[in-house]
């Protein structure tokens, strides 16, 4: 299964931003339903990033929104983002 999120911070919270989602990175990869967890900042809007995650099944993504370093990923986030995260599972076809 993979999620994709589009994530969009107040422009001058780019940096803190990039340390947030970085830690949050590393730390979902040890999750063990965790295959990728990718973390791209865009090149034109550094305050925009997207997080491109697969997960061994449904039940690993659910967990992992409920582990505790999500939950204290957003609160940190929280008043650094510019409107509420896009958050969608998808289906790789090819």
């Amino acid at each position: 299964m993979h999620v994709l999120a589009r994530i969009t911070f107040k422009p001058e919270s780019a940096n803190a931003a990039r340390a947030i989602l970085t830690r949050l990175a590393t730390q979902s990869r040890r999750e063990a339903g965790c295959i990728s967890y990718l973390v791209f900042q865009q090149a034109a809007a550094p305050h925009v990033f997207q997080t491109v995650e697969e997960w061994r099944d449904a039940a690993s993504a659910d967990a992992h929104l409920m582990s505790p370093h999500v939950g204290a990923a957003f609160a940190t986030a929280g008043p650094l983002l510019a409107g509420a995260p896009e958050i969608l599972p998808y289906q790789q076809l090819s």
